[in-house]
C-alpha cells in the first residue's frame, strides 16, 4: 500500500474509532437502580434469586447497569413492594403478585390460582398462553410491568398445631395463608390472615395463629415452623406453584435503552430457572431433617379438598360475572390446565407413578 493510501486509510479508522465510543456510551449509560423484594435474607433462595438476578444484569452490561437489591423492610414492608414502584419510590420490586389481590382479585393469576397451574405450565401459560400480555394490561393500570422471574414448583399446606380429620376442624381456625385463597377458606369457617414472611413464627408461638403455610420444606425448616407446630400438612392446592415476578415502575422502564430492558427480561428467565432448581435440590434433604426432627406429614382429608375446590369455583364463577379483568384470565387460564392436564397424565404422571414405586430399588 502506498504512504498516502496507508495515512488515509488510518486517518478514516481513526475518526471512526473516535464516533463509535461516544456511540457505545451513549447506548449503554451507567444507571444505578434500587430493586425491593418481598422476602427476608433469611429465604436464600428467594432472596437470592433477587441477588443472582442483579449479578446477571450486571454481567450483561459489563457492569454499566448495576441493580441495588434491599430486602424486605429495609425501604418497605414485604407486602407494599408494587405501591412503591408504583410511586417511583423505587425503579422496580420483587413480589408475587398475589398479594395486591385486595386491589384487584386478577393479581392471584400472577402468583397461582388456587388449582391452577403448576410450576411448568405456568411458565407456559405465560410465554405462550397470553398470560404474560394479561397480566401486563393488569399491571399497565398501576403505573408498572412485570416479567416473571421465580417459581417455588408446587407448595406444601402448611404447618398445624391440630390435625385436621375433617372438614369441621377448619371451623375458627386462625391460618396465616397467602393471597387470595383466604377467601376460599374462609367460606368454609376459616380466619384467614396475611402476613409477610418475618412475621410468621412469633404469631404461631404466640398463638395468634393456630396454622401458617409459607412455601415447603427448604424455607420453612429456616423459618423453624416445626418448633411450634408438628403437623404437615400437603398439598398447598392454593399453590400448585408459587409464581414471583419482577416488576418494574412504567415510566423508568420506557426510559432506559432497549439493550438494558432486553437484559432484564434475560436475567429473570435465568433467575426463574435458578430458583426452581435450587428449591428442588433442597426440599428433598430438608423434609427429611424435618421429619426425622418430629414434624408429622399428613394429607388434607378428602372432604377437605374437594369442599376447598368447589368454594373456589364458585368463587371464581362470581367474580367472572362482576370483574372483566379475572373473566378474561380464568377464560385463558382454565381450559389451557385442562388441555394441559390431559397431555401430563399420559406421559408425565405415568413415568412419575412409576419411578416413584421404583425408588427404593435401586
Amino acid at each position: 500500500m502506498k504512504r498516502r493510501e496507508f495515512l488515509k486509510a488510518a486517518g478514516v479508522g481513526v475518526a471512526a474509532s473516535a464516533v463509535a465510543a461516544p456511540a457505545i456510551a451513549q447506548s449503554m449509560p451507567e444507571v444505578k437502580w434500587r430493586l425491593t423484594a418481598s422476602w427476608p435474607k433469611s429465604l436464600d433462595t428467594l432472596y437470592g434469586g433477587c441477588e443472582y438476578f442483579a449479578k446477571r444484569i450486571a454481567e450483561i452490561t459489563d457492569n454499566r447497569f448495576q441493580i441495588q437489591v434491599f430486602a424486605a423492610g429495609e425501604i418497605v414492608p414485604g407486602l407494599q413492594v408494587l405501591d412503591a414502584v408504583q410511586s417511583g419510590t423505587v425503579e422496580m420490586g420483587n413480589t408475587a403478585l398475589y398479594y395486591y389481590w385486595g386491589k384487584d382479585p386478577a393479581f392471584t393469576y400472577g402468583t397461582a390460582l388456587p388449582f391452577g397451574l403448576n410450576a411448568r405450565q405456568m411458565n407456559s401459560w405465560l410465554r405462550f398462553g397470553g398470560g404474560h400480555e394479561l397480566l401486563n394490561d393488569l399491571l399497565k393500570s398501576y403505573n408498572c410491568i412485570g416479567v416473571a422471574s421465580a417459581n417455588t414448583g408446587a407448595q406444601m399446606g402448611g404447618w398445624f398445631r391440630k390435625e385436621i380429620k375433617s372438614l369441621s376442624d377448619l371451623s375458627g381456625l386462625k391460618f396465616r395463608i397467602g393471597g387470595f385463597a383466604g377467601t376460599i377458606v374462609s367460606k368454609l369457617g376459616v380466619v384467614p390472615q396475611q402476613l409477610a414472611a418475618g412475621d410468621i413464627y412469633p404469631a404461631l408461638e404466640k398463638g395468634t395463629l393456630d396454622a401458617a403455610e409459607w412455601v415447603g420444606p427448604y424455607d420453612d425448616e429456616k423459618l423453624g415452623f416445626y418448633k411450634v407446630a408438628k403437623y404437615y400438612y400437603y398439598p398447598g392446592w392454593w399453590e400448585g406453584c408459587g409464581q414471583a415476578h419482577n416488576i418494574m415502575n412504567l415510566t423508568k422502564w420506557n426510559e432506559l435503552p432497549k439493550h438494558y430492558q432486553n437484559a432484564i427480561m434475560t436475567a429473570s428467565g435465568d433467575a426463574w430457572g435458578w430458583v426452581v432448581g435450587r428449591y428442588d435440590h433442597g426440599n428433598p434433604a430438608a423434609l427429611k431433617r424435618l421429619l426425622s426432627g418430629g414434624a408429622e406429614l399428613r394429607a388434607f382429608p378428602q372432604d377437605v379438598m374437594e369442599a376447598c375446590f368447589k368454594t373456589a369455583n364458585e368463587i371464581y364463577a362470581d367474580l367472572s360475572r362482576t370483574n372483566p379483568m379475572f373473566k378474561k384470565m380464568y377464560d385463558s387460564l382454565v381450559p389451557f390446565r385442562n388441555d394441559s392436564y390431559l397431555w401430563m397424565q399420559v406421559a408425565e404422571m405415568g413415568f412419575d407413578n412409576f419411578m416413584v414405586r421404583m425408588r427404593t430399588r435401586s
